[in-house]
């Protein structure tokens, strides 16, 4: 089967659920029913969010139960939010795009991090491919309904390369690294802490801030079913607080981030990457202060309109099938905005 026919459709509506379907799902969550329970998805970005799923602040300050899920992708934590297994998680523009597109009843709450060179295309020594258009026959693998994903197809696209030209392969993370190791994988487009470990070996060709810089800027960020956020609205400003505090502490102690201390430890094991390495890849990414979480340039509307141009040009790729009238609507500042007074 050609590329084409594998990419085709693969977005949210691989999962062959209608919006409605979606939504009813959403609506009989047992994720939403318990009181003053929560089940969290996460993935292995390296951000200082970790050392709070560490320590417990997040349950102590709140009262609640949080059953942290590891995913391997932000498409897998969609998924789960559709199936009505979590009410919140972690996910990157890209999945959050085809989600709104969809129509899923989740909401934008906090922009974890601008991804920057946090995620990056690297091909693998010795193949003789210096750019993009160099990987022509060759296989990359990245994870899809990502941001990585997203941001390989414009590469590609730009490149004037189409799926008939590069073998593209749906790995999460793990995977990556093992096919990397094994040698069975040219090139990836994929972030920390598989990113760290193919660059040993390979060479960055692309990458997220470069892609940024030509106006399709990435992002990871905190959605959050829409009537669980309603309903527990105390829970959220809290939450939003930790997560500004948090990442205040890292801007300010960034140089005593080394890889013995506790929090780059707490880092490391929530993730799964070395710790010598998280240093390095933190820096990769910018973490907007609460100030700047709701203004233009985030929530206060950036946010939407990254949202709506990706969802575009996944539209021209054929990974939605349909554009929301407004993803304004899947996006708020309320809980910055409450956190900050």
């Amino acid at each position: 089967m050609r590329i084409h026919h594998q990419l085709h459709g693969l977005f949210i509506t691989a999962s062959a659920l209608g919006t409605l379907t979606l939504a009813a799902a959403l609506g009989s969550s047992p994720a939403m029913s318990a009181d003053k329970e929560v089940t969290f998805a996460y993935q292995d970005m390296v951000v200082p969010f970790r050392v709070l799923m560490q320590s417990g602040a997040i349950e102590k300050e709140t009262g609640y139960k949080i059953t942290w899920r590891k995913f391997g992708g932000g498409g897998d934590v969609i998924r789960a939010m559709a199936s009505g297994n979590v009410a919140m998680g972690e996910a990157g523009s890209s999945p959050i795009a085809a989600a709104a597109s969809q129509g899923l009843p989740v909401e934008l709450f906090w922009i974890l991090d601008d991804i920057a060179d946090a995620e990056q295309l690297i091909v693998r020594d010795g193949l003789g491919v210096t750019d993009v258009k160099g990987l022509k026959g060759h296989t990359v693998a990245t994870p899809f309904v990502s941001t990585s994903h997203y941001q390989l197809m414009y590469a590609l696209q730009k490149a004037g390369l189409t799926s008939q030209d590069v073998k593209v392969l749906n790995m999460r993370p793990p995977e990556i690294a093992a096919a990397w190791e094994r040698g069975d994988i040219d090139a990836t487009f994929i972030w920390d802490p598989v990113l760290a470990k193919v660059k040993t070996n390979g060479k960055v060709i692309d990458s997220a801030a470069k892609i940024a810089e030509e106006g399709r800027p990435t992002f990871d960020g905190l959605v959050v079913e829409k009537a669980w956020a309603d309903a527990n609205r105390p829970f959220m400003v809290a939450f939003v607080k930790l997560l500004a505090g948090e990442d205040a502490e890292y801007a300010s102690q960034k140089a005593s981030w080394t890889p013995d201390s506790d929090p780059v430890k707490a880092v490391a094991k929530w993730t799964g990457a070395a710790p010598a390495e998280v240093p390095a890849g933190m820096a990769a990414y910018r973490f907007p202060t609460l100030t700047q979480q709701a203004s233009a340039t985030w929530l206060g509307g950036g946010a939407a309109t990254a949202l709506k141009n990706t969802a575009d040009f996944l539209k021209e790729q054929g990974k939605v099938q349909d554009l929301a009238p407004d993803y304004a609507k899947y996006v708020t500042d309320a809980y910055v905005k409450a956190a900050a007074q």
